[in-house]
Order: structure tokens, then sequence, then C-alpha cells
């Protein structure tokens, strides 16, 4: 057995004033022994339990650190659309993780393929999981133009395999992420020890019912895998008690998600490898440094650095000449990274991000880590007091287009906005939904609803989009059901999104990774995609800086 040895310092005080008097106390330096109470922490006999082992969070699969700073946001270099949709806004992010490259199709085929074995398609319980999930072929499809071959091979022919995915929609997109982080999560409590070598594939393969669900696991993990978790214990458990690792076992990541549009344009700009001062006010027009499209090294000078439409009628320029290498979408890293590792950042395809959309940035509200989209939930408890597992219930949802998409998926928690019980006398927030806080519109304004109807906050509204209806009935036919107003302004609303960056079909414009767009978030197309992100959790830096700031080194 290893012996603990503990450092004890003694520390005097001399209090003057006609009487020394001597004070003595004992601090430890063992990170084993608590600093509060004095008694031992990860003892065998019982006690707290804690990872004090911790050194600082891995780079999960697929990313890239992007250490956090200040920048400035939405400093547009053209605006030839003066569409004011964009105000330049001092912006601090705090680090985070980014995807190297976008999603590709076989990194989504791979999801694709989970939910058919997982929950097979031909059982009428789970039809509309599979095909939710499915991207939309159709998308490259033109009027006057022949595509067919790309509406048949692209998702799944090998030759696309490392192409960005497209035809997905925002939804579809925030989903895979979801089940990016219950499967990466999946397979580091396998590494550590708490789930058996094999645990995934008896779930992918039906031999035991159910699935992992990271929260369903941290708030109530003898649920998971539908309670046949025991009989998957890894080598952690000892003497037939079930070990689970928690939060403070430092050994769940955090969730995969889609980055914020703060985050997505800091990352793009990658001003870490340039720091004057223009570029620190935000006078970088492109990822890469310089005010043009071309290289301007001398290795591969005049070639382009990014894949997007050159002209009109030019999607890659002349063949073995000023060619950008592709005229759909290009092979990820086809091109050099930006300064922070990061390829296609400007080009290949547009993508999706997590914020509504509103033509105002309010920076006066939040400089720091800011986000339009907040929707506060909190765990469902049910009847016996405990978190409420949503073990054969289905929640799905149809979409303004017909299309129905699973919500919930068995064995996931049950969800509820948050109410009074966490609103009471709060003052940094005061409802679950937050996406039109401040946004300009009349009925954000503070006290609105005690002198206004709901018909006259619907007169005032400034984004007062059309409503369309859609549902199914028993028979599961599509009822349709068009706003007739005449009286909308806009196409603005809380399920609009936006998406950021140049594409294949776009012209150098949009390589600004300041510039904005916008799309409601049940749409797809041939030229969006995305990639993920993962918040950085404990230092800002990847390798922790021991000194003590401010204090002479020794």
């Amino acid at each position: 057995m290893k012996k603990q040895f503990i450092k004890v310092v003694l520390s005097c005080t001399v209090i003057a004033g006609g009487f020394t008097v001597t004070s003595c106390s004992k601090s430890t330096s063992s990170k084993n022994v608590s600093r509060a109470t004095g008694w031992k922490i990860n003892e065998k006999e019982g006690g707290f339990q804690y990872n004090t082992d911790f050194k600082e969070q891995e780079t999960a699969p697929g990313l890239v650190f992007v250490e956090g700073g200040t920048f400035t946001k939405g400093k547009v270099q053209d605006d030839v659309m003066h569409d004011w949709n964009n105000t330049p806004t001092s912006q601090h992010v705090q680090s985070f993780y980014m995807d190297e490259t976008e999603v590709t199709n076989v990194m989504y085929l791979e999801y694709l393929d989970y939910l058919k074995s997982v929950y097979p398609p031909e059982n009428p319980k789970y039809a509309n999981i599979y095909k939710g999930a499915l991207p939309d072929t159709l998308v490259w499809r033109n009027r006057l133009g022949f595509n067919e071959t790309m509406t048949n091979n692209y998702l799944r022919h090998p030759a696309y395999a490392e192409y960005p995915v497209v035809g997905v929609n925002w939804i579809q997109a925030t989903q895979f992420a979801e089940w990016r982080t219950d499967r990466v999560n999946e397979i580091m409590l396998e590494r550590e020890g708490y789930l058996a070598k094999d645990a995934k594939y008896q779930a992918l393969n039906g031999e035991v019912a159910g699935t992992f669900s990271t929260e369903a696991y941290l708030n109530r993990p003898e649920s998971v895998y539908n309670g046949q978790i025991d009989s998957l214990q890894g080598k952690m458990k000892k003497d037939s008690v079930p070990a689970y690792a928690k939060r403070s076992s430092g050994i769940i990541m955090p969730e995969y998600r889609l980055p914020t549009e703060t985050e997505w344009e800091y990352a793009a700009q990658a001003q870490v490898g340039q720091r004057e001062y223009n570029n620190y006010r935000g006078r970088k027009k492109y990822p890469w440094e310089g005010d043009y499209t071309r290289n301007g090294q001398r290795v591969g000078r005049g070639d382009q650095l990014a894949n997007f439409k050159q002209g009109k009628g030019d999607y890659g320029g002349i063949a073995g000449w000023s060619d950008d290498g592709a005229d759909i979408t290009a092979e990820v890293m086809s091109y050099k990274p930006n300064d922070l590792g990061l390829y296609d950042m400007a080009g290949n395809v547009a993508e999706w991000v997590a914020d509504v959309y509103r033509p105002i940035v309010d920076d006066e509200i939040s400089d720091f880590n800011y986000y339009r989209g907040n929707i506060y939930m909190k765990t469902a408890i049910g009847e016996d007091g405990k978190v409420n597992i949503l073990q054969d219930s289905i929640v799905y949802d149809t979409l303004p287009n017909g299309k129905v998409v699973a919500v919930n998926l068995p064995g996931e928690i049950k969800m509820v906005p948050v109410d009074e019980e966490e609103t009471y006398l709060r003052t940094n927030f005061s409802s679950s939904d937050n996406r039109g806080y401040r946004d300009g519109d009349p009925g954000s304004s503070r006290f609105f609803d005690r002198f206004s109807d709901e018909e006259e906050s619907e007169e005032l509204s400034m984004y007062n989009s059309p409503k369309h209806k859609v549902e199914r009935d028993s028979a599961g036919n599509l009822i349709r059901q068009y706003d007739q107003s005449n009286d909308r302004t806009s196409l603005i609303n809380d399920e609009v999104r936006v998406y950021k960056g140049g594409s294949w079909r776009d012209r150098a414009y949009w390589l600004d990774p300041a510039q904005r767009r916008y799309l409601p978030q049940y749409m797809a197309t041939d030229y969006i995609g995305f990639r993920c992100a993962m918040s950085r959790v404990g230092s800002k830096s990847k390798t922790k800086n021991k000194t003590v700031r401010g204090q002479k080194a020794k």
C-alpha cells in the first residue's frame, strides 16, 4: 500500500500591544485532504469521493481547442447590400472546442446507421425516427439544371464520403450533436471501466433493449439501457456493487452542440495568428491574411484559398488553370486551415449556428458569450420523486414543411420549461423562453403584457411573420393551414436561425466571417452544412499557468 505523506506547515502570528500572543495553525498541501474540514478525501472506508487527479479537459474526438478572448463581432469589410443587419460590437468569448472540419457524409451516415439499427424503421413505433433524420437529397434539384447525379449519389456514394453533408436542417443538426454526445460519453465510460467493452455493441445489435443517454445516466443511471446497465458494468464494479460515474468524476464530456454565432465568427477570424492593432479591432477580411482570395505566398502562389463562386457561370475557374479544385462542394481539408487549425471556415458550405436571427445585436445587455436563443428547461420529476425517463413514449413534432421528427427518443429524460419556482425574484432571467428578449419588438418591453391583449400585441409586433399550421390527423394525413393574413410584414420569427460563411454557391462577398444570413430552422439547402462545438470547462488556456499572476517568480 502506497504511503501518503502530508506536508504540514506551522504558521505563527505575533500580535503586539502589550501582549505577545502566538497563534499557530496547521495547513496541508495534500490534494487528498480537505482544506475545509481536514477530513481525508477518497478513503476506501467511505467519506467524500472526488476526482483530485483531474488535470484539464480532454480534447474530444474531431475537435480543435480555441482559446477565448476579445474581438470585434459584426465588423463587415464590404456592405454592398446595405441591409443594416450587423452592428460592430466588442465581445468576449470563453474558450471552447470546435470541429476541425464540417460534418461529413460518412460521419452523418454513421448516425443514420445507428438509428436504423437501434430503432428499426420497419417497426411502426420507430418509423419516423430514422425517416426524420434523413437529409433532404432533393435539395440538389434545379428546374433548369441537370443535378440528378448528386441527388442519387452525394450522400451515400464513397466518392463523396469526406465531403460535407448538406440537405440537413437546423433541427437535424442539433439532434446529430445530441447523438454524438451520447456516443462519445459511452466510449469514455467504457475506457474508464464503468461500462463493459462490448456494451455499446450490445445495444447497437439489439442484444439489450434501449440505449445510452448521457443525461439519463447522470440523473438515473439504473435506467440506462432500459434498466439493464447492471449486466453491462465494467471493471470498476466491485463486490457486486454497481459503479456509476458522476459529473464530479471528471469523465463525462460536456455536450456537443452547434456553435453560437459569436463563437463561430471568433473562430473563423482566428486572430490568434495576427495581433496587430487593426486586426484586433476587426479589420481582418477573411479567415486568412490579406485582402484577396488567392494565395500570395511563394509556394502555391495564385491558388484560390477557398471553394466559392468566382463569377456568373464560374464555379471553379477554367479547367487546369486558375481552378479552385471544385465545382460543387469539395472534400474537407482541401484548402489550408486558418491559424487555429480549422478548415473551410470560408467557402465549401455555409454553416448553421445556434442563434435565433434578429437584425439587432444587443451588446448593452451582454458582451460576454453573446447568444440569442436561450430556452431554459429543467428535468421533469415523476410521482415517485425521481427524474422522469421516457422509456416507451416517443415525442414527435410535425414541422411546417410536413416533415416529422422525433423530439425525444426512448431512454431520454423528459424536460419541461422552468417555472416561477426557478424565476421568482431573480434578476438575471424571468421566463423560460428568452428568444425574443430585447429584440426591438414592443412586446419585449417591460410590462407590455399588462397594457395590451394578445390581438393588440400581434398588431404591434415587429416580427409578425406568417403563422402556418401543419398537423397530422389520426390516419397520418397532413392537414395544412396556410396563413391568409395580408398584414404580415416580416419573415423573421423565433424559428429562424442564423447561418454563417460563404459556400460553393456564393460570391467572395459572403466569405467575410462577419456576414450573416438566416433561414427557417426546418428548411435545408444544397449549400448549408454544419460543424459541432463543445464548451471548455476549467482553465481558459489549455496549459494551466501555475504561477500566481502579479507575484514575482522565484
